[in-house]
């Protein structure tokens, strides 16, 4: 019998945020699900079962009162998910403004590093051999023209992956992170609904010749955070249809 974990996700209000969180839930585990949209979290939360708690993960101080609350509240943290990023900022090197760069780099970057390091040292303190999964994007190692932003701060979780993982391996805490290419969340297919142009572009890269669905990626970040893992740390797994290997 699998004993029921608590389990955060971070940037729960949104698509793949709430794939994730169903994926836990259907295995009985107890999900928490954070995002700085309170309103659109607690409706998410609702509607599939779980806890939800508004949250800035880009503030270390609300972090680390959010980590404490939620143990309090749903035991000691086993997993976390780091799945808040944004996608907003485009543009050129050569054009694009430094506020609107560190504004990406404040959220994929220092909001994943925040959470990471205020749950491992949560998960030190209880002695719990908890796992940390991050959202990562295949596009940190295959750039895309006007992307590069993001991009770049996708590669920056990869490599903050990896130092998690070397550091945090003698307290028994694995991190490890998931790569997709496009997933077709909600968001994503009204701006690329099928048959489209863009759509179908998109599909041309992938050898599978689909895009990702949300359920894609969940079972992903399940297995990850599994016992099935672990032997598994500082890995970034591309769930992508191929895509890098295009």
């Amino acid at each position: 019998m699998t004993t029921s974990r608590t389990v955060l996700i971070t940037g729960g209000g949104g698509g793949i945020g709430r794939g994730i969180a169903q994926a836990f839930l259907d295995q009985g585990d107890r999900v928490v699900l954070a995002d700085v949209n309170a309103d659109a979290v607690a409706a998410v939360a609702a509607e599939i079962g779980a806890a939800s708690v508004a949250l800035d993960i880009t503030d270390p101080a609300a972090v680390t009162g959010a980590v404490a609350a939620v143990a309090e509240e749903h035991g000691p943290i086993d997993v976390l998910v780091n799945n808040a990023g944004i996608l907003s900022v485009h543009g050129a090197i050569t054009e694009l403004a430094a506020e609107a760069y560190r504004s990406i780099v404040d959220v994929n970057i220092v909001g994943t590093f925040n959470a990471t390091q205020a749950v491992a040292n949560h998960m030190i303190a209880a002695g719990t051999r908890g796992t940390i999964v991050n959202i990562s994007s295949i596009g940190g190692r295959q750039p895309t023209p006007g992307m590069g932003a993001y991009e770049s701060s996708k590669a920056a979780v990869d490599s903050l992956t990896r130092w998690a993982a070397i550091e945090l391996a003698g307290h028994g805490i694995r991190v490890n992170a998931v790569a997709p290419g496009p997933v077709l969340t909600p968001m994503l297919q009204m701006g690329m609904p099928e048959g489209s142009p863009a759509r179908t572009a998109w599909e041309a890269r992938v050898p599978l010749g689909v895009l990702a669905a949300v359920e894609d990626v969940a079972p992903a970040v399940v297995f990850l955070a599994g016992p099935g893992a672990g032997h598994i740390t500082g890995v970034s797994l591309p769930v992508d249809g191929g895509q890098l290997l295009a």
